[in-house]
């Protein structure tokens, strides 16, 4: 697995790079073939680094850790021969490319995984040119490294599995959402974005509007905050212009060809003007419309029908890497798809391009999977919830799909592990609460307790599962994340989890057995702290109070889940304490949620015994009081009566009480407020 990490190139990519591979705790060497360069690649990280001080992104300590870890390096034949991973980030130079790769390949040792960071070069015809072909891959990051999400990764036609496992690893700990794609020109993102980005200045050659108007238009129609000419502006026009012309040579389509005012512009060496003066009339928006969604729709269809990658994979790139928000196939259902088809024909005749029969001819909308299952030769089973733009939210489509996948996998003999996975940073960021916001204001109470019913019956099928069940919660899990990840037999962290019920904070309870299996985990003081408080429980907490199992590096993730593996079902799911008494966390929890206290804290009020100014205690109050007091009532009954009643019972009295919360004002004020990005105002009621 990766632990280090060197990066040919100290420019802004690069830079970029070493900067989010240190920040993620790697170790980095940040190579360029002159001194100068290397300093201004750390001048570069120490600039990023002071603006995200100021805006108290990191404390001091944080930004000199990850300074300290970056290593300059003159000279790429200088890398180290024990790096884990070099990243080539050079520009867009076959023969440089080629020259530093066959540096590498003497330099490093043989376990070295080379990878080139391109964003228009031929993976495969790189990989003919170094020696380890198995361990060479593409890797095709945005601008800026350090903040965009995506990145894409093409393997060669002879990059091992291992060498993707590794990458893939290194990107998910670097908390990056990843889309395996063909080595194919443009790969996804830029084989569409490209041509889209060109179209825009053919219709300002055109006459039909302004760059105003245009990047009006295409703002509201696509729902994105920089149009087009905004976008190159911020880019550069020429990088526009490089890639377009590079589309249109690889893939032979003249349409796709820098436009003759961007190559105009780019000789003057000026940038787009773009006035005031966004109004157009409505014959001028409707083109700009047409032609802007016409393109996307044919070129993404093209990806999909090449085998580039999923559907579901163009619309991830276009919201996270892009930050549109929706994706080309679901802007298609949201316009119609018989629209969207029309306008890809009329673009594909205006472009000579061919459209796939699938979508030309299409008038039904497209159905979205977000759950890849996977099963590998030892008969473990990864189920990937694959919604990263929205934190792997839970939704009435995920909790379907999620229940058909580990009810399949339940009956399979060649199945002995199911290891249930999230995209990107986080496990599962709990359920999506604009579904309950909006079925309160359509008083269609009945499809909230129908969703919560589904819930139950998809972690039933995990509790009761055959197989050795294992949540891989090595990030953010929150609410129904986190009850999904306790339905489990097993529960893997690392330096990066992060637990929380903040149900009661938003006028509710956890409601998919958040009451239940909590205690039975770690005890009802323990659970108490979790549920009612709403605490905010680091990898160290969650370990001590039980709700992590195991907790490992990032590195250690895949051993660990074969160890469990071997190991088999845990002897005891629910030891009902937590698995370190002494930590801190467990000490406070076991004192201030006792039976004795809780006449008080239910009332408001600081337990006898407990003096309000203490840090902890302070917070724990401040906690409660920001909280709903009928949710935090409701909440504690129920932890309670998992003292009492057996698993299936306690989750029916979960059941039973949702027509009681969500009746409440309370519950309607802290839904709306969380969507809406505002404090609830909570009355008590």
């Amino acid at each position: 697995m990766v632990q280090s990490v060197a990066i040919i190139g100290a420019g802004n990519m690069g830079s970029g790079i070493a900067q989010k591979s240190a920040t993620e705790g790697f170790s980095v060497q940040m190579v360029d073939r002159e001194e100068q360069w290397v300093d201004k690649g750390h001048a570069t990280i120490d600039k990023f680094l002071q603006e995200a001080l100021e805006r108290r992104i990191f404390r001091p300590e944080q930004a000199e850790r990850i300074k300290s870890s970056i290593t300059g390096v003159v000279g790429h034949e200088n890398v180290s021969p024990d790096t884990d991973l070099v990243i080539e980030a050079v520009f867009e130079d076959f023969d440089l490319k080629q020259e530093i790769f066959s540096s590498l390949d003497s330099t490093c040792g043989e376990h070295t995984i080379l990878a080139t960071n391109t964003s228009s070069l031929s993976v495969n015809k790189l990989a003919e040119q170094v020696g380890r072909k198995d361990r060479f891959v593409g890797m095709h990051w945005f601008y800026h490294p350090a903040k965009n999400r995506l990145v894409e990764i093409i393997p060669a036609e002879t990059t091992s599995q291992e060498t993707m496992d590794a990458v893939e690893q290194y990107c998910k700990t670097m908390g990056k959402v990843i889309i395996v794609c063909k080595d194919r020109p443009g790969f996804v993102v830029n084989r569409f974005f490209v041509p889209w980005i060109n179209e825009a200045c053919r219709l300002l050659e055109e006459g039909i509007a302004t760059a105003a108007q245009i990047d009006a238009v295409a703002c509201r129609e696509f729902k994105i905050g920089l149009g087009p000419f905004g976008l190159m502006n911020l880019t550069g026009p020429t990088i526009a212009l490089h890639s377009s012309d590079y589309l249109s040579e690889q893939l032979s389509v003249p349409r796709f060809g820098g436009a003759d005012n961007m190559r105009a512009l780019v000789e003057r060496g000026e940038m787009w003007e773009i006035n005031e003066d966004d109004d157009c009339d409505d014959e001028a928006a409707r083109q700009i419309k047409e032609r802007l969604m016409g393109q996307a729709f044919a070129v993404c269809s093209q990806i999909v029908e090449e085998g580039i990658c999923s559907m579901e994979d163009v619309d991830r790139g276009a919201k996270v890497g892009l930050r549109w928000t929706s994706g080309p196939f679901e802007l298609a259902n949201r316009i119609g798809v018989s629209e969207a088809s029309r306008m890809a024909r009329e673009y594909a005749e205006l472009a000579g391009l061919e459209i796939p029969k699938w979508f030309s001819g299409r008038t039904e909308p497209f159905e979205f999977s977000y759950v890849d299952v996977n099963v590998d030769e030892r008969g473990i089973a990864t189920v990937l919830i694959n919604r990263p733009e929205a934190m792997n939210a839970l939704n009435v489509t995920v909790v379907s799909q999620l229940g058909d996948a580990i009810e399949d996998l339940n009956s399979r003999s060649d199945v002995s592990t199911i290891v249930l996975e999230g995209a990107g940073k986080a496990f599962v960021a709990g359920a999506d609460v604009k579904f309950f916001v909006d079925k309160i204001g359509e008083d269609s109470f009945s499809e909230i307790e129908d969703f919560t019913k589904d819930g139950h019956r998809m972690l039933n099928l995990i509790e009761g599962s055959p197989h050795t069940t294992i949540a891989l919660t090595t990030g953010l899990a929150l609410g129904g994340g986190l009850e999904l990840a306790l339905s489990c037999d097993y529960r893997v962290g690392t330096e990066k989890t992060m637990l929380r019920f903040p149900e009661t904070s938003i006028g509710i309870y956890p409601g998919l057995g958040g009451t239940q299996r909590t205690t039975r985990v770690c005890g009802i003081e323990a659970a108490r702290f979790a549920v009612l408080a709403g605490n905010f429980m680091d990898a160290g907490a969650a370990s001590a109070l039980g709700l992590i199992t195991h907790l490992v590096d990032a590195s250690d993730v895949t051993g660990t889940v074969r160890e469990i593996s071997s190991n088999g079902k845990p002897a005891n799911k629910y030891p009902g304490e937590p698995s370190d008494p002494s930590h801190p966390v467990a000490v406070m929890s076991k004192a201030f949620y006792s039976d004795s206290n809780m006449e008080a804290i239910l009332s408001g009020e600081t337990p006898e015994g407990f003096d309000p100014e203490e840090r902890n205690v302070a917070r724990q109050m401040k906690s409660l009081s920001r909280a709903a007091p009928v949710s935090v009532r409701l909440a504690s009954d129920l932890l309670d009566k998992a003292l009492v009643t057996d698993l299936e019972a306690g989750l029916q009295l979960e059941l039973d009480a949702l027509d009681a919360i969500f009746a409440t004002k309370d519950a309607c004020e802290g839904l709306s407020a969380l969507v809406e990005g505002r404090r609830p105002e909570y009355i008590g009621s």
